[in-house]
């Protein structure tokens, strides 16, 4: 039988060790040691290793109790993020301008790990509370922000999503087989935006367009929020419009903040 070599077991603890940083959520921010021993399926002595590296990397910090919260090195990574991020910094004042023009809550979205991630939003005047904001994560197949770039990726990857994911994009209105699948794609694509009403969060009412790295690559999204009730039906091409416009502004601003390689298009891997 075959071992494992040195490079895949340094690979494999790499990522046990940068998993244990999944558990940590604002509805559980807190983890005892003996918890993350449980949740990293390793030895007591290989997870103290674990957490000790973690923390000398400011990634993790001790709390109270003999418990872990996340460190401050994300505090800062995340000023970095806010400071230097092309998409951050090309795309915020075209969402920001939108949402003042249109009085509905404004967001920009990545694509992460496959799912769609909220960077940076502006909550309009009277919005739910919680609807989206830094940081939060939504589906990838629900919701005018997440579909909009689903229907940019290339065709292997959206062959590949297809075949994972099945019941999850049929559940979604996407199609039950390849064909529909693509035929909806494709009018999302031909249309320049996508709307939907209710999918990530009931009677909230979602327009996105997608956003482009300097080569034309898929990289995230830019759209409004707001409750359903509050557009009128015929709105809908108006505020669409509105959303296209701010997106391509976006994308010639993110293009211009964009280091020469630094930013390709987004993968759902």
């Amino acid at each position: 039988m075959t071992g494992f070599s040195s490079d895949q077991t340094r690979a494999s603890s790499l990522e046990k060790m940068l998993g244990l940083l999944d558990v940590f959520t604002s509805s559980a921010p807190a983890w005892s040691t003996e918890d993350l021993i449980r949740f990293s399926g390793t030895s007591r002595s290989t997870c103290y290793r674990y957490i000790k590296v973690l923390q000398e990397a400011g990634l993790l910090t001790p709390v109270a109790g003999g418990s872990w919260m996340l460190g401050p090195r994300i505090i800062e990574l995340d000023r970095t993020m806010r400071l230097c991020d092309p998409v951050t910094i090309g795309g915020g004042p075209p969402m920001r301008r939108l949402a003042q023009d249109t009085g509905h809550s404004a967001l920009l979205c990545l694509l992460f790990s496959g799912t769609v991630m909220c960077v940076d939003d502006v909550p309009a005047a009277g919005a739910p509370t919680g609807l989206f904001s830094r940081g939060q994560r939504r589906p990838l197949f629900a919701g005018a922000a997440s579909k909009v770039i689903l229907a940019h990726l290339p065709p292997h990857q959206l062959r590949a999503l297809f075949t994972r994911h099945r019941t999850a994009i049929a559940a979604s209105g996407l199609g039950a087989d390849w064909e529909a699948f693509r035929t909806a794609l494709r009018t999302i694509r031909e249309a320049g935006h996508c709307v939907t009403i209710g999918e990530f969060r009931p009677g909230i009412l979602g327009i996105a367009a997608p956003l482009f790295n300097a080569e034309g690559g898929v990289l995230g999204s830019l759209g409004i929020a707001s409750e359903a009730r509050r557009v009128q039906p015929k709105q809908r091409d108006v505020l669409a419009a509105a959303v296209m416009q701010a997106a391509k502004e976006a994308c010639a601003r993110i293009a211009q903040e964009q280091p020469r390689g630094a930013l390709p298009a987004r993968s759902v891997g």
